[in-house]
């Protein structure tokens, strides 16, 4: 069975809004796109950049040190220079805590 974090309040996390969080020491990028919650690994898979603090695009993340997207819902690479997908995380929502799945 899946054990859930929780890492945020929802009110934390506006619509458009993202958050970092560490989860089994790993950094995880927590979003909010249109009232739906996603995490995903918070590493550009062309080069490690911090991808939460790049710009919110819709659904996609774009890293700020090359340009490269992600879609946040799936971890796809939607843009060069990254052409690897992103390990992502389930996310639920009970009562008003967003909770990300753990990593063990």
């Amino acid at each position: 069975m899946a054990k859930f974090v929780k890492v945020a309040a929802r009110a934390d996390i506006p619509v458009g809004g993202k958050k970092l969080v560490e989860i089994d020491g790993v950094a995880v990028a927590v979003f909010n796109v249109n009232g739906s919650f996603y995490a995903i690994e918070d590493v550009c898979t062309h080069d490690g950049g911090n991808l939460v603090e790049g710009d919110l695009l819709g659904n996609e993340i774009e890293c700020p040190r090359h340009g490269a997207r992600f879609d946040v819902r799936s971890g796809a690479a939607t843009k060069m220079p990254a052409f690897a997908p992103l390990p992502t995380y389930a996310v639920k929502v009970e009562q008003d805590n967003v909770l990300v799945e753990t990593l063990d």
